[in-house]
């Protein structure tokens, strides 16, 4: 894994180094390349957890 901070790009859909396409295209930054392609995975988990807890309150 290389050193610095990655980046998920949204509008090509794959993980970017920094430098890449603008921010406001892209989600992180992050530690890892790893960790960037993982980005859309744990933002659907996150969104699945605060909708539960949403229907909980109801």
């Amino acid at each position: 894994m290389s050193e610095g901070q990655w980046w998920f790009c949204l509008k090509h859909m794959r993980v970017e180094p920094e430098q890449g396409c603008p921010n406001k295209d892209r989600m992180g930054p992050y530690a890892s390349e790893q960790e960037a392609a993982g980005a859309l995975q744990r933002a659907a988990e996150r969104n699945k957890a605060w909708d539960e807890a949403e229907q909980d309150e109801d």
